[in-house]
């Protein structure tokens, strides 16, 4: 059974950090791009951060470079998102995703990441 499984979200104060975990199973997810999507209320949901096969090659979306860091670890299975400088508009649920076998490009659109996590919730007070 594949599985994504997200950890650390919580409530955190504006300027303070938070490392989101994603615990990978059921495939070899070390071979897959990752990424970090984020939702809030009302709004569509958008990528914040990719990572390759090799985890050489990231990608952000401008309202968090400089803040964010996306890694992997643990072979590979074990997708990290280190939020620093947090802001109240960062918060959202954030969800882990992996694309397809094969697929190389760090792509930002969601329709493009084939598995999912269940999310985890995030909010950051002013």
């Amino acid at each position: 059974q594949v599985q994504l499984v997200e950890s650390g979200g919580g409530l955190a104060q504006a300027g303070g950090s938070l490392r989101l975990s994603c615990a990978a199973s059921g495939r070899t997810f070390s071979t897959y791009v990752m990424g970090w999507f984020r939702q809030a209320p009302g709004k569509e949901r958008e990528l914040v951060a990719a990572i390759s096969r090799t985890g050489d090659s990231t990608d952000y979306a401008d309202s968090v470079k400089g803040r964010f860091t996306i890694s992997r670890a643990g072979a590979g299975n074990t997708v990290y998102l280190q939020m620093n400088s947090l802001k109240p508009e960062d918060t959202a649920v954030y969800y882990c995703a992996a694309r397809g076998p094969g697929k190389v490009v760090l792509a930002t659109n969601p329709s493009e990441y084939v598995y999912w996590g269940q999310g985890t919730q995030v909010t950051v007070s002013s």
